[in-house]
């Protein structure tokens, strides 16, 4: 028998472990919590956005002043893009259209009228000073009926009416420093875009702004070149946007600040203007043709003008000219060829003889003497 304490029992493995590890109480929890984190993050700058774009139009009146002028009138202030909300990195740009945008229906992406319109209005020409008249005055009752009365001024030219839309120290076109219509000119332009759809004239349109440079004045810069020309351009839009037809703008210009109305002033708001040069029918025509095919009915003065020759005339009258060349190149050669021929030896065999006679007589003459001296 075995005795108690000699009973057998297994064997006990006992495994130490070599402490724990530096990391071991870390797992992967914090990646989710990240996660959730860049999400939220996310959905902050998105509501952001939207509330931005959102906003728009209020933070463009909140920037603008009543009187059209922007709060920040510092030099040097660069432009806002029409319709691009602050923090945006999109521009946005007016798109112009023909008709009148509060309008039901589609309108024409062509930028053609519409056939209706077209073909019920009648179209107009103002090509006598009376007609002029009648058109500027009632363009002065519609500036009157937007309180821009003081805003527009139009004067009868013998190229036709030209009508100026500038600012003053009340009011104003366009927002300072950029080509932003304000809310009256813009209905006044669109308003005028009517009334000029029934017209036949063309019209040139010119922007203007005053001697106020911006800070960057490298050659690449935006400049006072660059504001008029994009301010005759948005007022161009405009006009079309009030259903005025785009074959009746001829030419759009931005002179910057090279003809202001005030010299003595050049940063006067006065010199801050659109033109609009209603052109009769005869002083369109003529300034086309500065820039195309001359007209052969325009003549600059008495003895010149800019008609181009008739081909059939020029053929006729080089068919005259060539024979009279011809006879007389015949004859001019054949006179060459006989005074070359008979001229030359007769004159030399008259030389000859008589070199030869004289010499002759001059010897014996002198064997004569000498022998009668002998």
């Amino acid at each position: 028998m075995l005795k108690p304490h000699e009973k057998h029992h297994e064997e006990t493995i006992v495994k130490r472990g070599g402490g724990k590890h530096k990391h071991d109480e870390h797992g992967g929890a914090w990646k989710v919590a990240f996660a959730d984190f860049c999400l939220a993050l996310m959905c902050l700058f998105l509501v952001l956005w939207l509330m931005a774009a959102r906003n728009t139009e209020s933070l463009q009146h909140i920037m603008t002043e009543a009187d059209g002028a922007k709060t920040d009138q510092g030099k040097g202030v660069m432009p806002e893009q029409v319709g691009g909300p602050r923090g945006s990195l999109i521009e946005r740009f007016p798109m112009p259209r023909t008709g009148n945008s509060d309008a039901p229906g589609k309108q024409l992406a062509s930028g053609e009228a519409s056939p209706e319109v077209s073909a019920t209005a009648a179209k107009v020409t103002y090509d006598t000073p009376a007609d002029l008249a009648a058109l500027s005055k009632a363009l002065t009752q519609m500036s009157a009926e937007f309180g821009l009365s003081s805003n527009l001024e139009s004067v009868i030219t013998p190229y036709g009416l030209r009508v100026m839309m500038h600012d003053t120290d009340h009011q104003g076109m366009f927002v300072r420093g950029s080509a932003v219509p304000t809310d009256k000119f813009r209905s006044m332009l669109r308003k005028m875009g009517q009334l000029f759809s029934h017209m036949e004239n063309q019209m040139l349109v010119v922007g203007h702004t005053d001697s106020l440079q911006y800070a960057d004045t490298s050659y690449s810069a935006f400049s006072n070149w660059t504001l008029s020309s994009n301010r005759a351009m948005s007022s161009r839009a405009q006009l079309l946007a009030g259903s005025m037809n785009p074959e009746s703008v001829l030419q759009v210009v931005g002179m910057a600040d090279r003809a202001p109305l005030n010299p003595k002033q050049p940063d006067a708001g006065v010199n801050r203007r659109i033109e609009l040069l209603i052109l009769t029918t005869a002083q369109a025509r003529a300034v086309a043709g500065m820039f195309g095919v001359p007209d052969n009915k325009s003549a600059l003065n008495e003895d010149i003008d800019t008609s181009l020759p008739d081909v059939s005339m020029l053929q006729k009258l080089r068919e005259k000219i060539m024979p009279l060349e011809k006879n007389s190149g015949k004859a001019g050669s054949y006179n060459e060829a006989r005074g070359g021929q008979r001229s030359e030896p007769r004159n030399g065999q008259g030389t000859g003889q008589r070199d030869g006679q004289g010499t002759g007589q001059r010897e014996g003459q002198r064997d004569g003497q000498r022998d009668g001296q002998r």
